[in-house]
């Protein structure tokens, strides 16, 4: 790495140089600092590591191009994983035709599932992976970026291209849809 001293700088500060053409090559840091993340996240929704890390390819190249556009209302790093969902539930949506709104309607939920009967907190995790596992995509993308990235819906409807009314809507879905597996396969949440 040329840039062994640059570990210390913002991402911000790094955009800045980068996009002002002071200093292109330090997109070399922020790659070595987002790659291994972002190959993470392309698994989690594709679950095939040689396409995950052809997507993690594609998705820092995007966002190099796009670098002009990284406005700083949120972190770069929100800004980099909004545009990784955004790509990989593309790339699903196009090679595996997953049309949530279909996908939705062929796995109804009955309507005893309430949400807010247990504290889901208390799944265990490795239950909670494996039914993860088990939804769409977009929904499992759509609770990863609330839950793990810690996204605002604002930030989530955005990545999704999605209103904020529809990001509301599926994160209920999703998380019923979540207790209802959990529920389904193992009972209780103990």
């Amino acid at each position: 790495m040329k840039h062994k001293g640059c570990g210390h700088l913002s991402d911000e500060y790094l955009v800045e140089k980068i996009v002002t053409g002071d200093q292109p090559d330090l997109y070399e840091v922020l790659f070595e600092r987002y790659q291994k993340r972002v190959l993470e996240k392309c698994y989690s929704l594709v679950r095939n590591y040689e396409l995950a890390g052809e997507l993690t390819e594609d998705i820092l190249s995007k966002a190099f191009e796009k670098l002009g556009s990284f406005k700083g209302n949120s972190s770069f790093g929100s800004w980099l994983y909004s545009i990784t969902y955004n790509h990989c539930i593309d790339y699903l949506r196009l090679k595996k035709k997953l049309h949530y709104p279909t996908w939705n309607r062929q796995n109804e939920l009955p309507e005893i599932i309430d949400e807010t009967e247990e504290d889901n907190t208390e799944m265990q995790s490795e239950r909670l992976q494996k039914l993860m596992n088990l939804l769409h995509t977009e929904e499992k993308a759509l609770l990863l970026m609330k839950y793990q990235d810690d996204l605002s819906l604002k930030q989530i409807a955005e990545a999704m291209r999605l209103t904020e009314g529809a990001v509301k809507m599926r994160m209920k879905r999703s998380k019923a849809r979540l207790l209802y597996l959990y529920k389904s396969l193992y009972g209780s949440y103990n």
